[in-house]
């Protein structure tokens, strides 16, 4: 089966048309023919992969990723970075398009890094084997080096053999010293922790949720802010997109704030004004609190609850509210509250555009869109950070 790739889908993938029949094909440009394999054919669509390029794009690029056509990190790869940068602002046009949002976005945040950007990464283990899954299927690619990690993680990755796990997971987080912090879950025995700590730098070593080495948690930094972030803590995994979207809402004039789904802290201890934040990891409020002392604010308050069980507790005393939701979205109970409340700013970081557009749809009655800024937390892939101001009407 063959076909010609004519556009981006907003995963990623390209799309061609055969039959009357829409088609998925994953890293293909437009532009691409191709020859496919693995054909799935369903009543409305057909998915398949590549099996060889019969004629290649003029935008396809070549990837150095020894992984690519299996891994399921990236999904970008095979373009240029500012066709990328293009691909993400007109996916989210097309989301806002489709949702009848009358809002055209034209600014994207770059990376300063397009590799070596991510601060953590989670690695599945099987018959000893460390890796990645495959795109959708559960077959593990393995690997020795990502380069999308930060270097002291692909350094870690290199000796995690040592450890003889056999089968389970481990998660790697470095800081802005390059300090690492491993999670390990597993049932197996494992080995060589010292040598591991010995050869790197280890701040704290967690298995099976007991720290057997060090610390868990370690301490971060963004800009002039310093924040503690537990194990599981939430933490954005680009610090240089980090530090810009901190820049973005410096812009802002927040007044008393609201922080929901507040996590450490992370955007809370840019405001002076009276703040409240909330958060439902107990370990995230804790590290939160942490994070009020080491930053000297005394004018944040942190509860640990869920934001939609604590919203009609809260009264209209805050001008400002921020919201940074997992790709869910905001619970609409929130965002009724939101409305009834006439709170007069709404500062929402969404990482997912399909839910943004969902709440804004639900608030543009009452609130009109006064910027939308993209952000390229996460080169590469096609995920993008959105960061969207709305005011009262």
């Amino acid at each position: 089966m063959e076909v010609e790739i004519v556009k981006f889908d907003n995963m990623g993938r390209g799309i061609g048309y055969l039959n009357n029949k829409i088609v998925f094909v994953p890293k293909t440009v437009p532009g691409d023919i191709v020859k496919l394999k693995d054909v799935k054919e369903k009543k409305n669509y057909i998915e398949g992969n590549i099996d060889y390029i019969k004629t290649p794009s003029k935008k396809r690029c070549e990837y150095k990723c020894p992984y690519y056509d299996r891994c399921g990190g990236c999904d970008l790869g095979h373009i240029s970075y500012s066709d990328s940068l293009e691909y993400k602002l007109n996916k989210v046009n097309d989301i806002f398009k489709m949702n009848k949002i009358n809002y055209s976005v034209d600014k994207i945040v770059k990376s300063s890094n397009k590799y070596n950007y991510r601060n953590k990464v989670s690695l599945k283990v099987i018959d000893k084997k460390i890796g990645y899954y495959e795109t959708k299927t559960h077959e593990l690619v393995e690997i020795g080096k990502c380069l999308l990690c930060k270097e002291s993680i692909n350094s870690l990755l290199k000796d995690l053999s040592l450890l003889n796990i056999i089968n389970g997971e481990i998660v790697i987080r470095s800081n802005y010293k390059n300090e690492l912090l491993i999670i390990i879950n597993s049932q197996d025995k494992i080995d060589n922790i010292d040598r591991i700590t010995m050869n790197h730098k280890v701040v704290g070593v967690v298995i099976n949720e007991e720290t057997i080495y060090g610390n868990n948690y370690f301490i971060d930094k963004i800009d002039d802010y310093l924040f503690k972030v537990s194990y599981n803590a939430f933490f954005q995994i680009n610090e240089d997109i980090c530090s810009k979207i901190f820049k973005r809402i410096a812009e802002e004039d927040k007044g008393s704030m609201l922080d929901f789904y507040c996590g450490v802290g992370t955007f809370s201890v840019l405001n002076n004004q009276l703040t409240l934040g909330v958060e439902i990891n107990e370990n995230a409020i804790n590290d939160a609190n942490s994070n009020k002392l080491l930053n000297k604010k005394d004018n944040i308050e942190f509860i640990c609850a869920d934001a939609k069980d604590i919203i009609d507790k809260i009264n209209n005393s805050y001008k400002t509210i921020l919201l940074d939701p997992p790709r869910s979205g905001v619970n609409k109970d929130i965002l009724n509250k939101i409305i009834s409340e006439k709170i007069e700013k709404i500062i929402y970081i969404s990482c997912f555009p399909i839910s943004l557009a969902r709440d804004i749809k639900i608030l543009e009655n009452d609130y009109s869109v006064k910027d939308i800024t993209l952000f390229d937390m996460f080169p590469m892939t096609e995920h993008v950070e959105t960061l969207c101001v709305l005011e009262r009407k």
